[in-house]
């Protein structure tokens, strides 16, 4: 249960503001998102509480965490606390700020890629030149020695996954993995969101904290909240009967497997588009024995 573990992770989704405009968005963002009710002040304040309750890593995610204009600010705050922070981003709208702020306070980031041709990678995200922004701003990364890591999502049948795994191992990026397309969000088609079909890591040592104060278990788990940050503290959210619950109810969907995949096998944890190790090369947690995906 929630309760009885230390929360050693936190997605901060900062924004549902996006430039990009994907078919299986689990979070719905896009150009017509906003920032939600969060002020920077509860944001900062957030950080203050994770690391107070001994919380490792933060990664800042939306929407698009770059459009959020106070990133930078949040990042030297969590810097300052000691806590590791990921960024995952579209890289294709990048300030100049933001990469000094990357610099200078040992920040990782993440991406995901869809393609090794233009042309489908940007139907995907629906924004015309996205291709070639993000493989200019991996080489950007890469050439500024930022620490990266790379997705593949698998999003539509006969979709390139392989040719765009090998085309970030060509552009230098280290680790590269991939999931699938999940049903959540317009991802879900309509459908309702089942427990089924999140990766039943949920909840374990993790929460995501959304634009609006929320707590969820994990990103994709939007509709199991376990309370706001904005009515109570964040220690209370987790410690709380209702998070307990959630992370019952996850576990009684997914078993045993809800323990399968531990760090370091998901760096920093498990998540959409956020790649495991080449040892694994899979999100599903049930699956943890099975060989690793190759390209």
């Amino acid at each position: 249960m929630a309760a009885s573990t230390l929360l050693k992770f936190a997605w901060l989704e900062v924004t549902g503001l996006c430039n990009e405009f994907c078919d299986h968005c689990y979070a719905d963002s896009g150009p017509k998102g906003d920032h939600g009710t969060m002020t920077v002040q509860d944001w900062a304040s957030v950080i203050d509480q994770l690391a107070d309750m001994g919380t490792l890593d933060v990664q800042f995610i939306g929407g698009e965490p770059t459009l959020y204009p106070h990133l930078s600010e949040l990042i030297q705050r969590a810097h300052e606390r000691g806590l590791g922070i990921e960024v995952f981003s579209n890289l294709t709208h990048v300030r100049d700020e933001l990469w000094d702020s990357f610099r200078n306070h040992g920040v990782r980031l993440a991406t995901s890629y869809y393609s090794d041709t233009a042309e489908e990678h940007d139907q995907v995200t629906r924004l015309r030149g996205s291709h070639r922004k993000t493989r200019a701003n991996i080489r950007k990364a890469r050439g500024l020695g930022i620490p990266l890591r790379g997705g593949v999502v698998a999003v539509h049948s006969g979709q390139r996954v392989g040719e765009a795994a090998r085309d970030l191992l060509s552009l230098g990026v280290p680790q590269v993995g991939g999931d699938r397309a999940r049903a959540f969000g317009r991802g879900s088609d309509g459908a309702v969101p089942v427990i089924a079909d999140l990766c039943g890591h949920c909840a374990h040592e993790k929460c995501a904290i959304g634009p609006t104060g929320d707590m969820w278990p994990c990103v994709l788990g939007r509709f199991l909240t376990m309370g706001n940050v904005r009515a109570e503290p964040v220690a209370d959210c987790w410690y709380s009967a209702r998070a307990a619950a959630v992370a019952t109810d996850i576990a009684a969907v997914h078993g045993g497997g809800v323990q399968s995949c531990t760090p370091p096998q998901f760096l920093p944890m498990c998540g959409p588009c956020q790649p495991c190790v080449p040892t694994i090369g899979h999100c599903d947690p049930k699956e943890a024995d099975a060989p690793p995906a190759t390209p």
